[in-house]
């Protein structure tokens, strides 16, 4: 069992660290936030800036179509994005390495309403590419 969380983790760095490298390839400075979903203050697991724009932004990487998230995840990302000046975005790389990004009031609740999700099919039709993503004034 400990073997299996070490590779999720893993895996939740590396696609953190991947698109740190990508932000820096176009000209935007970018952290990883250490300890990003193990303290108990709010803290995105990016941060990345161009000077006239901030993003803050939680990373997922998934083996399926969906991703879930907890309201109170996403209130916090929303949260500490609004006290830092910034955007607050979801990203998520789906089964088969495709990317999306999509700002977090652009979630869709679940049916019972008390998560969000995002699903392969609707990132694909209003979520944006990483490219779309900074271009975005």
């Amino acid at each position: 069992m400990a073997r299996f969380i070490r590779n999720k983790k893993a895996k939740g760095t590396a696609a953190e660290n991947e698109l740190v490298h990508k932000f820096w390839e176009n000209n935007w400075v970018c952290v990883r936030v250490a300890g990003s979903g193990s303290t108990q203050f709010p803290a995105p697991d990016l941060l990345a800036s161009r000077g006239d724009r901030r993003i803050m932004m939680e990373v997922k990487i998934v083996n399926s179509h969906k991703k879930y998230f907890s309201e109170q995840e996403i209130k916090d990302l929303e949260y500490f994005s609004e006290r830092f000046g910034a955007e607050s975005w979801v990203g998520i790389c789906f089964e088969g390495r495709q990317w999306f990004f999509l700002p977090t009031a652009e979630l869709q609740k679940t049916s019972a309403g008390q998560s969000f999700v995002a699903d392969l099919v609707e990132m694909k039709r209003k979520g944006f590419g990483f490219e779309e993503m900074i271009a975005l004034i």
